[in-house]
């Protein structure tokens, strides 16, 4: 494991936001991942662009984009970054599903792999707004981390699954 405690807790386990300041800069980038299941008309209404509410993959991609922007409002101890990449990728799964791949990308002293979570995240959370109308039974599942370099830690790579070099 790396590390040996958790560098969100100080000597008296109170949190606190972690101390960057002396850390070199570095490229950094991460990759999440997110799927979300619907009846398979729903993401036919999806692909035809016959839902009710316009474009929702559109609206998902743009809401992924402001959320990974917005990550350090939403958690906590997450330091407020200067992002110089996002981007949200959403295609077909299946019959019953779509697949959100984000990436953020920044040279700075602290990872993204928050702010790719972030935006996986809330991408999947914008599809299942826009078309709860027609479908409330859909399950968003495996937000994960994909991958992520850069910084002390280094590389990060998800053993479990392969990525499309082209994202």
């Amino acid at each position: 494991m790396p590390g040996d405690r958790f560098t969100h807790l100080d000597d008296q386990g109170r949190a606190q936001m972690v101390d960057v300041t002396d850390k070199a800069q570095t490229q950094r980038e991460a990759t999440a991942r997110a799927r979300i299941r619907m009846q398979p008309q729903t993401l036919a209404m999806i692909r035809d662009k016959r839902h009710p509410k316009g474009d929702v993959i559109a609206t998902a991609r743009i809401a992924g984009i402001q959320a990974a922007k917005k990550t350090w409002d939403l958690i906590p101890m997450c330091h407020p970054l200067l992002l110089s990449k996002v981007t949200v990728a959403i295609e077909e799964a299946g019959q019953d599903g779509l697949e959100i791949l984000t990436t953020c990308k920044l040279k700075g002293v602290t990872g993204v792999e928050m702010e790719a979570l972030t935006a996986a995240s809330v991408a999947a959370l914008t599809l299942y707004d826009m078309c709860k109308a027609v479908d409330r039974g859909m399950v968003i599942e495996e937000i994960c981390l994909l991958e992520k370099s850069g910084g002390r830690s280094g590389h990060y790579q998800r053993e479990d699954c392969e990525l499309d070099d082209e994202r």
